[in-house]
């Protein structure tokens, strides 16, 4: 039997303001324990949670940046339920009515795009972090992250697979960062995501019974958790067995998800309004005030990358995976014509993204700014320099041989590199390579194509790679008859 998988995913976002939801209290990460909980967060008696309008600010910017609905009338509830780490015996969270409903991402899988429906986006409050290790058969309860604001980002149950969830989740990543409401830290746990799996027979309509797979920290893990699941499940039933709906956790070691809890419903939590914060009223001239200083969004200026540089939709979705890579690709092509452009999207894409991979460095950080950059790029356009040669010129700029807007004049001048261009000087190698080479002169005549690279390459060895290749292949058609 053919099946088809379902996958929803809620995505914890970690909103980046510098107190916590309900309290004064800080939300850096990294101190030490339970310093950074004040009498709100520990639920002293008597205490009483006070709103951050912040923190709904950054709400709101989500919802208009996916073409959501933001309610105006929106309620805090109790999510009651006791652990360790929750002090009140209860989260401060939103049920019925969110702050967010509806909304879409599209994201590009395969090169096809694909539409995901958000179903809602709430606020909450986070819980505290249980310790396990080193405390000698008993566990510490460090409770900085209580009261620490959350936006829980829920989808429809749109995705079919395991890529599509990994570019869903990666979209969002970006997004969240790209309108500076979450630093999308999944180290620190400040971007979280749960998927939702289950299967169901190809070309069915119901829904299976789903099974939730919590606090997954990374994308790699989250492709190999959903991958796994479905593996597992399909077993299961062709076992004769059934899916249990539950809760279940990912061993990155052991590369497979086990049971953490049987799966809760709503009513389990005893949900109601919270009687110490009143409805949160959002205005219209809020809205507007929010939309007003929203960016221009990935999708716009992906398009825009598009019809002005005239990118394929491929280079363009690269390029606006994050605000400060496009920030870097728009100043490197500022003014350029299509070539230009395109081989600034190819050089930010491939070179100077695989460099910064190894250094683990941010493209901010880069040791090669945009100018430095396009100023090498001008030098392959205008044929001072061949693409090959260009490579070299980058490992010097980054290695620090020279710096600013003419780095790359700089090198080339000092290391002798600029491209032979002198169509009599390239002639003359042309033909000592061809007298060097009379067998594969004559396997080229016999229709062996294979020899005609053979003596391009000999003849750019000749220069030490500094020829023009477009004028060597020239010449060599010409005297080779072709």
């Amino acid at each position: 039997m053919k099946w088809e998988t379902v996958i929803g995913l809620e995505t914890h976002a970690q909103l980046s303001t510098r107190s916590k939801i309900f309290s004064g209290a800080a939300t850096a990460y990294g101190a030490a324990p339970n310093v950074q909980a004040c009498a709100v967060d520990i639920a002293l008696p008597g205490v009483l949670p006070v709103l951050n309008r912040e923190v709904v600010t950054k709400a709101i910017r989500l919802g208009l940046a996916v073409g959501a609905r933001i309610n105006p009338r929106s309620i805090f509830a109790r999510k009651n339920y006791f652990y360790p780490d929750l002090p009140k015996g209860y989260q401060i969270s939103q049920y019925e009515i969110p702050i967010v409903e509806g909304g879409s991402l599209t994201v590009l899988v395969d090169g096809q795009e694909k539409t995901v429906r958000l179903t809602r986006a709430h606020l909450e409050e986070d819980a505290g972090k249980s310790l396990h290790e080193d405390y000698h058969g008993a566990t510490g309860i460090d409770l900085n992250r209580a009261g620490t604001p959350l936006l829980e980002i829920v989808t429809e149950p749109d995705m079919r697979s395991a890529a599509e969830a990994v570019a869903y989740a990666r979209a969002l990543h970006a997004l969240v960062r790209w309108i500076d409401i979450c630093d999308g830290n999944m180290q620190e746990g400040s971007f979280r995501c749960d998927a939702n799996v289950s299967v169901r027979p190809a070309g069915s309509d119901k829904l299976g019974t789903r099974t939730e797979i919590k606090n997954l920290n990374s994308f790699r893990f989250l492709e190999r958790a959903i991958e796994f699941e479905v593996r597992r499940q399909i077993e299961v039933i062709e076992d004769g067995g059934t899916i249990v709906q539950e809760t279940r956790l990912y061993d990155s070691d052991r590369d497979e998800t086990r049971t953490m809890r049987t799966k809760e419903d709503a009513h389990d939590y005893r949900y109601f309004p919270d009687p110490d914060l009143l409805p949160l009223a959002i205005t219209p001239a809020w809205v507007d005030e929010v939309r007003a200083g929203l960016p221009e969004l990935p999708q716009a200026k992906c398009a825009r990358f598009i019809a002005e540089y005239g990118l394929t939709a491929y280079d363009a979705a690269v390029l606006t995976g994050s605000r400060e890579m496009a920030a870097y690709f728009e100043q490197a092509a500022r003014g350029a014509e299509a070539q230009t452009a395109k081989l600034c999207a190819n050089w930010i894409a491939g070179n100077l993204s695989a460099r910064l991979n190894e250094s683990n460095l941010e493209i901010e950080a880069s040791k090669i700014g945009p100018e430095m950059l396009r100023g090498l790029i001008d030098r392959v356009v205008d044929g001072t320099i061949s693409g090959k040669i260009a490579k070299d010129v980058f490992d010097a700029m980054w290695g620090g041989e020279a710096r600013g807007r003419n780095a790359a004049e700089t090198i080339i001048a000092a290391r002798g590199w600029k491209q032979i261009s002198d169509s009599g000087e390239i002639e003359k190698i042309v033909d000592q390579v061809l007298a060097a080479n009379p067998q594969q002169v004559a396997d080229y005549r016999s229709g062996k194509e294979k020899a005609f690279n053979s003596l391009v390459g000999q003849a750019m060895k000749a220069t030490k790679g500094k020829a023009n290749p477009q004028q060597v292949n020239e010449i060599l058609k010409r005297k080779l008859g072709g």
